[in-house]
């Protein structure tokens, strides 16, 4: 694709323990970019890398003025950098993408021309993903869970890799929660959607930085935030467990009329105790965990609070 336009494309980055790829990131992206168009910045998010990450992002900035950095003032997260550098964003059409090159920067053309059908997002699609064979089940199980619980369409092989219009950008910025998940969030704006089969690369260098610890946060955080499924099954539960209760105990009482029981048995009684206790206490648990997010919701806390800028007009 050599034809060149006047459209300004940017490419988010967030940055965590990448300093050995930035320079490689920076590299292939321009390459890729200025088969495009010279109108481009490259925005690259330090969220508090314990590496030298930053010191990479400053040795491009000096060397591109395309190149743009945001060091964070701490650790928010991999969608809080992705919503950080969104709101410093200024192109027609954005690209996301992580920064360990698995997401390959010479598909931005490919994902260019496929949004000038008539897209506004065109979302990179892993065929073959280039993940071990535990974390590709993982992500597997979640999202049919997460599917179900949020009653919509999620697909395992779709991850942050995408472009998207400057309206969808902007409606995706809009959104007022405090859990950010960019590829969810991507699915509840809507707009004109397209999906592109596309090569998954191995990482660069080092490893993942989630763990199955912050997996499962990733995951519970996502489903409390975006559904109330979880509380409607409880309530589906506890109606049940309430007629499963009620037949028991006509069960019980007509053969107390018949005389074949002169004393309720103990055994029945504690495990109703118990069962209907335990279901109590959940349904508690489940509705203090919305109640602790409208209390997050409410303090209307800064979801990302940028520390320093790198070629980033005042």
């Amino acid at each position: 694709m050599n034809t060149k336009n006047n459209i300004k494309i940017s490419v988010v980055s967030p940055v965590y323990r990448g300093e050995k790829m930035v320079a490689e990131l920076v590299r292939r992206n321009v390459e890729a970019l200025k088969t495009i168009t010279d109108d481009y910045e490259i925005i690259l998010v330090n969220d508090a890398s314990p590496d030298n990450s930053w010191q990479a992002i400053e040795a491009e900035c000096q060397k591109n003025p395309n190149v743009k950095g945001l060091n964070l003032s701490r650790n928010f997260g991999q969608h809080y950098a992705i919503t950080a550098g969104l709101s410093y964003a200024k192109g027609e059409w954005v690209v996301v993408m992580d920064c360990d090159l698995q997401d390959r920067p010479e598909e931005i053309p490919n994902l260019y021309a496929k949004a000038q059908e008539g897209y506004d997002s065109v979302l990179a699609q892993r065929v073959q993903r280039s993940h071990g064979r535990f974390k590709k089940l993982g992500s597997k199980c979640f999202y049919k869970v997460f599917s179900y619980l949020t009653e919509t369409k999620q697909d395992a092989s779709v991850a942050n890799f995408g472009i998207y219009n400057r309206k969808v950008i902007d409606a995706v910025l809009s959104m007022g929660d405090a859990m950010r998940y960019f590829p969810t969030q991507i699915q509840w704006v809507g707009f004109k959607r397209a999906y592109l089969p596309i090569q998954h690369d191995e990482r660069a260098e080092g490893k993942s930085s989630y763990n199955l610890s912050r997996l499962f946060r990733l995951a519970f955080d996502t489903i409390i935030s975006f559904s109330d499924k979880p509380m409607r099954l409880m309530v589906k539960m506890g109606l049940f467990v309430t007629m499963a209760s009620f037949i028991v105990g006509i069960v019980f009482l007509v053969r107390y009329c018949l005389g074949e029981i002169e004393v309720l048995g103990f055994t029945s009684l504690i495990i109703s105790l118990w069962l209907l206790g335990g279901i109590i206490i959940s349904l508690i648990g489940v509705v203090g965990i919305y109640l602790g997010k409208l209390f997050e919701k409410a303090k209307d806390r800064p979801t990302f609070i940028v520390d320093e800028t790198l070629n980033v007009e005042k």
